[in-house]
């Protein structure tokens, strides 16, 4: 006999509906497929099946399809993280089904974000840390979004007795910066005024961006860390020449600092770089967490040097823990669990391990850069002694292939390395771009070497390079 007796909590119930309450216990994803079903005949793949099958079958269908796509610790085009310990990889388990934008049922993930931000305030040299404001988004392109409205409703905010009437709002940027920024000139309606490539000026010119500045510009856009070459553009020359345009003509035009990448870098590597909150002209910063910030995507930032910056009206306000979270974001509802690793990787690292991991990532892209340089093929362009990120192209006399020929040969080897051509005014140049992040380590660079050596001899034994079709190129923006 059992020493104690369970009780069924639903003998009182009717029996048809004691029935229909176990039916709605047993959540259906516990339930068995059938399995013979499942052996002999395979799920429509472009409409929903008529019945479920074993999760083991819709696991091993999706997995085996997916084995198609690249490598992406091979990939040396992305700048986004490919590698996490795996402590962030339980953390973002854990948290991937909490909603960031549930801030007063997920108060302590708010915290981390408020934390996030107070670090890269400080990290940025905010005039005032705690009073900065700012939030995480999907990544830069919505932080970069965000500022573009923030100066936008700014400017309308200084000329409501012209706008929308008579003034049309205009952004200065260079050509090479992020496609999302032609997509927020496009979507708020602001003119895209962008100074072009001019010989081996690959980025904006400080003063031709102030010459593109008139009394409807919202601010002038700066990258540090262009994705074409891996550069970084002259911010505080920019500033200059803007606070000279205001001494002639009272034009008072801020900047913002598109730091997707070298925002994560430049604090580490090269501090008396003067690019940040330091220069009293920038007035916000954006960043990637997912690409030197060293965590999976996505996750992005976007900081004001003070309230004052960031137009009331646009901020949402949310009560947590009896206080005031302020929100600013296009997206609602995504997972707070790259909040969370981003919050893990600065605890984790601090300043001292970001230095070293990023200082390793440029060591690699230099020694790598010379050692391609050496072949005699290529001319560099850059060699990854900002971003750690490099551009290089066929040097000259080399005609029997192109750097599309190189970048198929070297798909074949698995590396995904990619050619483009640039933008307006170089539209005759044409590049490879490598980028190295966390994870790509001196060995791997060591493999790539070998089969770029691997390859080449064929190339060279080519009559001319081979046909392709110039349009599918791209510069891999992401």
């Amino acid at each position: 006999m059992p020493l104690h007796r369970g009780t069924d909590r639903a003998a009182h119930v009717p029996a048809k509906e004691r029935a229909e309450l176990r039916r709605l216990s047993l959540n259906p994803f516990f339930g068995e497929a059938d399995p013979t079903g499942d052996m002999n005949s395979a799920p429509p793949t472009h409409r929903l099946p008529d019945g479920p099958i074993a999760p083991d079958t819709a696991y091993q269908l999706v997995h085996d399809e997916l084995m198609l796509d690249g490598n992406a610790r091979l990939n040396l085009a992305t700048f986004v993280t490919t590698w996490m310990e795996p402590q962030a990889g339980v953390l973002l388990a854990e948290c991937r089904d909490k909603n960031m934008i549930d801030k007063d049922e997920y108060p302590r993930t708010a915290e981390l974000e408020r934390r996030c931000v107070a670090m890269l305030a400080d990290l940025w040299h905010a005039p005032d840390p705690p009073s900065a404001v700012g939030c995480s988004t999907t990544g830069s392109s919505e932080a970069c979004m965000l500022a573009g409205m923030a100066l936008k409703r700014r400017w309308a905010t200084r000329n409501a007795d012209r706008y929308p009437a008579t003034a049309r709002p205009n952004l200065v940027m260079g050509v090479n910066v992020q496609v999302c920024w032609e997509k927020f000139c496009s979507f708020w309606e602001v003119e895209a005024r962008q100074v072009p490539m001019e010989g081996d000026r690959f980025h904006l010119d400080p003063q031709a961006a102030a010459d593109l500045c008139d009394e409807n510009t919202i601010g002038v856009v700066a990258v540090l860390g262009s994705t074409f070459d891996g550069s970084y553009e002259p911010v505080a020359e920019l500033c200059t020449a803007l606070d000279a345009l205001q001494e002639r003509t009272g034009l008072d035009i801020p900047v913002h600092v598109d730091g997707a990448s070298g925002g994560m870098v430049a604090p580490f590597l090269d501090e008396d770089l003067v690019w940040d909150f330091r220069l009293p002209r920038v007035s916000s910063i954006n960043t990637s967490g997912h690409k030197y910030g060293l965590v999976y995507p996505g996750v992005g930032w976007a900081l004001w040097r003070s309230p004052a910056e960031l137009p009331e009206e646009l901020v949402f306000r949310v009560n947590y823990l009896g206080g005031d979270m302020p929100t600013f974001a296009l997206n609602f509802s995504r997972p707070g669990a790259q909040v969370v690793a981003q919050y893990y990787t600065f605890l984790r690292l601090g300043r001292d391990g970001y230095r070293a991991v990023q200082q390793a990532s440029r060591d690699i892209a230099t020694k790598l850069a010379d050692r391609i340089a050496a072949l005699g093929d290529f001319t560099l362009l850059t060699r990854g002694d900002q971003l750690p990120v490099f551009a290089f192209t066929t040097a000259p006399g080399v005609t029997n292939f192109d750097v599309f020929d190189v970048s198929r040969r070297l798909r074949e080897q698995g590396w995904l390395v990619p050619a483009y051509t640039f933008p307006a005014h170089r539209e005759d140049l044409s590049v490879l771009r490598i980028v190295c992040r966390n994870g790509f380590s001196a060995d791997m660079a060591a493999m790539l070497l070998a089969d770029l050596e691997h390859v080449l001899p064929e190339l060279r034994r080519q009559e001319h390079p081979l046909d392709r079709d110039k349009s599918a190129a791209t510069a891999f923006h992401h």
